[in-house]
């Protein structure tokens, strides 16, 4: 099919596709880019897709590292036995004792002790007007100090504790930390999140741990926590988070070093150096969140059973210790990919572990939007020109395989790299091509499949036109070249019978005549191509293909003359003339298609062949033969005997053809016609020798048998005047009709 064509048939599919590719680039480049602040809706649904991925390859990754992290649970079970939460800070120094004397390596709370806790001494003292006693106190008054107790156990080994970022910039409590961080560029020209407030732990605490980092979460839109801020910004200077402050004890590194790089005018963050490990980041500092698991996938412990020592010293040996709640109504639970009421202190551990090994970290590398597009482009052109030249069946199936493609790659990439490729803008772009293409194909094809019917419906098989209704693709509509048969037939003398009638009647006769004619033509799987006048022509192997072709057009016309015999004694009822027709047929290429103008069309063929069997048409009459057909539709009949009955050229035809008359089926002449048939190809054979005498004895005897075929004396005549005639040596015995 031609380029124009296909354009004709597919125009609006293929525009409806591009508009989609480009409407899903716009998407993906305008709201589900890093740092994007609109199109929140499309967000939450790459939320919803990430959260789906992640939780199916949970149990993927069976080579992962794990680090030694234990979480040091405020459970129920505590604050039942000792009460609410925050207890005292002696409480909390002795369990912070218990666990150095286990071994650990680094200790973080996720909990703020941004409030002085009140010294019973101080109580006493306030009260008492006694100077002596008030004296006494005071001199023992730091053996009963909380804070104190605390900031020295804290100076017993590595600690990190944390303070909270605030954008009200009215709550401003404690001192914030010196930054851990250094950067080749000032801390005011990257983008890190930026807050104006902050509540950060005790001047006191401050002195003696050696950490702080923020527990601020950075929940999505829609409130779910994927991601995590590793730094953050306050009054010109850069705050890791409790997470990345325990990775900085736990590698031993002074510092951190931002990473970054030029944008424009801007700058873009590409990472952080801890030590000698790089971990990569997105523009503005964060990173995907490297879930192990549901709730409670790392080792808890009870706080209580550590403060009564009641646990396996040896499990926190050189581990890392988070202390924080899972109790309910602590504020302290989120909703994360993994599952709702979510311990927070769990997804700092799991951020430590991904920072710890890096590998681990769910990563969106810088080329990853223009990959996007690429895919985009990519299997949004293969939409658009497959889609619409599907059925059914085959936009089920190629929408089944390319969701599952592309889903198993994206996974395949989670699970084996931790590559975090956007989803939606792709999977968005292959449903709305599936949904939107297949509708219009289906539109399409209701539309074919009217135009067929009101183009064929009278002039072709009920049974084609089911065919092609079935299957409309099948059919082609643009001109093309095509081997086929063509079939004229005519009613001799209708001028003469025309004149014999009026008006109705002679509507009334041509009805009578037409109707069996074309249930005959459509019986043996011809096409109409037209009705002028008293002639009908046909024609086979369009728009649909037809097998024997040439025999179904040559049983048809034998057909159509048995049918004329039949109606004589319904035309002699009416007092009607009678009828008798000549029929044509010729078998080669030609032109078929849907021609005319734009005022009417029709669907037609043309060519030399379609005039050669008209010209056939035409000399019937003069041999006085029923059927005519060329040499070409006579030697694909096997099945049918047929007589030779001349060598002739046409009018506006030089090329001598052979023409012959159908006597019938093989298998059902008798004895009698066989025997007439081969008397008639003898006098014939000795006609094409120049046989004259032989061959004129043959035509003389069918003559006489036969006094009422017009051939046999015509052929007498002829070879009479040729006997008496000076011949070419290439004469080959035809002769030429100058009428037609």
């Amino acid at each position: 099919m031609s380029v124009r064509a296909n354009w004709s048939q597919y125009k609006y599919q293929w525009l409806s596709g591009l508009f989609i590719i480009i409407l899903s680039i716009f998407i993906h480049l305008s709201f589900l880019v890093p740092g994007s602040e609109q199109g929140d809706f499309f967000k939450r649904l790459e939320g919803l897709a990430y959260d789906l991925r992640l939780q199916a390859t949970l149990t993927m990754h069976p080579k992962r590292a794990f680090l030694p992290i234990i979480i040091v649970d405020i459970d129920e079970k505590s604050i039942k036995k000792l009460g609410r939460f925050p207890w005292s800070r002696s409480v909390v120094a002795k369990l912070h004792k218990k666990l150095v004397d286990a071994g650990i390596s680094v200790i973080a709370y996720d909990v703020l002790f941004s409030e002085p806790e009140i010294n019973p001494i101080d109580r006493v003292i306030n009260k008492s007007k006694n100077e002596i006693l008030n004296n006494a106190l005071s001199e023992i008054r730091d053996n009963y100090d909380a804070d104190k107790t605390f900031a020295s156990a804290l100076s017993e080994s590595d600690s990190v504790i944390g303070l909270l970022l605030e954008h009200n910039q009215t709550l401003q409590v404690g001192t914030m930390p010196e930054s851990v961080f250094q950067s080749d560029v000032s801390f005011e020209a990257l983008p890190a999140p930026e807050f104006s407030g902050y509540v950060a732990g005790l001047d006191l605490l401050q002195q003696t741990v050696l950490g702080n980092g923020f527990i601020n979460s950075a929940p999505d839109e829609d409130g779910f926590v994927r991601y995590a801020m590793l730094l953050a910004k306050h009054n010109g200077q850069l705050y890791p988070s409790l997470s990345l402050e325990v990775a900085r004890l736990y590698t031993l590194s002074d510092n951190i070093k931002v990473e970054s790089t030029e944008f424009g005018d801007d700058y873009t963050i590409t990472g952080l150096k801890l030590g000698m490990e790089t971990i990569p980041t997105d523009d503005y500092g964060r990173v995907a969140i490297p879930f192990r698991g549901p709730a409670f996938s790392f080792p808890y412990v009870s706080a209580t059973d550590v403060l009564d020592s009641k646990f396996d010293a040896t499990l926190f040996d050189q581990s890392i210790v988070f202390v924080g709640t899972s109790a309910v109504g602590h504020a302290d639970l989120r909703t994360t990919p993994v599952g709702v009421q979510y311990p927070g202190v769990e997804v700092h551990a799991n951020l430590l572990e991904g920072l710890i090994f890096p590998e681990l970290l769910p990563s969106r590398p810088d080329w990853i939007d223009g990959a996007v597009v690429l895919v985009l482009l990519v299997v949004g052109l293969l939409g658009v020109f497959v889609l619409p030249k599907l059925e059914l069946t085959g936009i089920v199936v190629y929408s089944f395989v390319s969701i599952n493609s592309f889903l198993s790659l994206s996974i395949y990439g989670w699970s084996q790299h931790y590559l975090d490729f956007p989803q939606v803008s792709i999977l968005a772009m292959l449903i709305l091509q599936v949904v939107v293409l297949g509708s219009l194909s289906f539109l399409n094809e209701h539309k074919q499949k009217i135009q067929i019917k009101n183009i064929f419906d009278q002039y072709v098989p009920p049974a084609h036109i089911q065919s092609m209704l079935d299957n409309p693709k099948s059919l082609s509509m643009s001109g093309e070249k095509r081997y086929m048969t063509v079939l004229f037939a005519d009613i001799r003398n209708f001028t003469a019978i025309s004149e014999q009638l009026n008006a109705s009647e002679l509507k009334a006769l041509l009805n009578l005549y037409f109707t069996p004619i074309t249930q005959i033509i459509f019986k043996h799987e011809g096409t109409i191509d037209k009705y002028v006048g008293d002639m009908v022509m046909a024609f086979w192997n369009a728009p649909l293909k037809v097998n024997k072709h040439e025999q179904h057009a040559v049983l048809c016309a034998l057909k159509m003359q048995r049918q004329v015999q039949a109606l004589e004694s319904e035309l002699a009822k009416q007092n009607m003339p009678k009828l008798e027709i000549g029929i044509g047929i010729n078998s080669g290429d030609m032109n078929v298609g849907d021609m005319g103008s734009v005022y009417r069309r029709a669907y037609t063929v043309i060519g030399d062949a379609v005039n050669l069997g008209s010209r056939l048409e035409g000399i019937t009459k003069y041999y006085g033969a029923k059927i005519l057909v060329s040499e070409i539709t006579y030697s694909n009949c096997k099945d049918i005997t047929f007589r030779p009955i001349d060598r002739v050229k046409v009018k506006g035809k030089e090329t001598a053809v052979s023409i012959y008359e159908p006597v019938g089926l093989t298998a059902e002449l008798d004895s009698e016609r066989i025997k007439k048939v081969n008397l008639h190809k003898k006098a014939w054979a000795s006609y094409l020798k120049q046989n004259w005498d032989e061959s004129l004895q043959g035509f003389t005897t069918l003559m006489n048998n036969h006094p009422e075929e017009k051939l046999y004396g015509i052929f007498c005549e002829r070879i009479k005047n040729l006997r008496m005639s000076d011949l070419d040596e290439d004469w080959d015995g035809s002769y030429k009709h100058v009428t037609k």
